[in-house]
Order: C-alpha cells, then structure tokens, then sequence
C-alpha cells in the first residue's frame, strides 16, 4: 500500500533562514548594530534614499549597506562613490535576498565598527516579505509613481513593514498621485503602520 505525504516546502524553507535570521540578529545586537531592511518595487528610489541617509548618519555614525540586485553592481557603486562602506549582492534569478547571502557580504566586516546597517533588498514588491534577515526594522518604500492603489494590490509586503516611506512627493502632483488616498490604502492593509 503506498502512503503520500504532503511535505510544506516553504515551511521547511523559511523555517532553516527563520532559525539563521535569528542568529544574525543576536549578533547584530552583541555587536550594537541596528539593522534596516529597505523593501520597495524597482524604481522607487531606495538607493538614492540610501545614500543621503548614509551621507547625514556619516557626520556622526558608521554606517554601512548591502545591496541585492539580479545583476549590475550599480548600486553599491552610487552608494560607494559618496563614500559609504557597500557591497552588492548579485541574486541572478532570485527576486529576494536571503538570511545567508547578508551573511556573506558581510563576513570581512568587522561589526564592532558599524553602527547601522541598511540592506536594500531586490526591488520586489512579493518575494521579499517571506525572507527575515534578521533586520530590525523593514522600512516600505512607495513612489507616488506607483499609483495610489499600489497597498491594495501587493498587500502582503506592507503588512510584514515597521514603516511606509512615501518617496517622490516632489512630483505627486504631476503624476496625479492623491496621497491621502495612496496614506488611506497603506492604512487599510497595514492599520496604524507610520508613514
């Protein structure tokens, strides 16, 4: 008689970068690094946000930032010619970072030396909201760009952020964002998050 079992990949999956996750970020705190994990679609604008909170936290603090994307360096290169400490994490077909690939690109590191550490995950609005990486805080970046219906329609990303940042107000109006509307459907998905 044969017997079929059902076995929950993702479950076991998650479960393995859940345990490594936890041991990141026990060793993120014993080294007193706080750590952000930056989520958003492509294009909306996480780098250049990287890089002028990195340029004002320098004045004081250590920061430093990993960057996952499927190819090109580009990003680590913007964030290290305004002299930030960075490293590119290449995915190749992966839509999200992983607990181990942080881990890699931060294994030269000496972590006493950091204060903040800011993980630009792949810009992604699905995969990346399975993935702890032993962050802190998951900060959700949203360009007027997307449009105001953007929570509603990728809700699971914004229901597992601390944060909403709305980027690109400057041209809000020009692209005929209504932001209290775009604030309300973060609200609905995410009750109470603070944007």
């Amino acid at each position: 008689m044969t017997e079929t079992r059902i076995i929950d990949v993702k479950k076991k999956i998650l479960g393995k970068n859940d345990q490594m996750a936890q041991a990141l970020r026990a060793e993120f705190a014993r080294h007193g690094v706080f750590v952000a994990n930056l989520v958003s679609s492509p294009g909306a604008g996480k780098t250049e946000l990287l890089r002028a909170t990195m340029a004002e936290l320098r004045k004081t603090y250590t920061p430093a930032a990993v960057t996952g994307d499927l190819a090109t360096e580009n990003d680590a290169t913007r964030l290290l010619e305004s002299g930030a400490l960075a490293k590119q994490i290449l995915t190749g077909t992966m839509c999200h970072l992983e607990v181990d690939m942080v881990q890699n690109a931060i294994a030269e590191w000496d972590l006493a030396e950091i204060d903040f550490l800011f993980i630009e995950n792949v810009g992604n609005l699905v995969c990346p909201g399975d993935f702890d990486l032993g962050e802190d805080l998951r900060i959700m970046l949203i360009a007027t760009t997307e449009g105001e219906d953007k929570p509603l329609k990728y809700p699971t990303l914004i229901s597992t952020c601390d944060v909403v940042v709305i980027n690109k107000m400057d041209i809000a109006e020009a692209v005929e964002c209504d932001v209290e509307l775009l604030e309300r459907n973060i609200h609905e998905v995410r009750p109470g998050a603070p944007i």
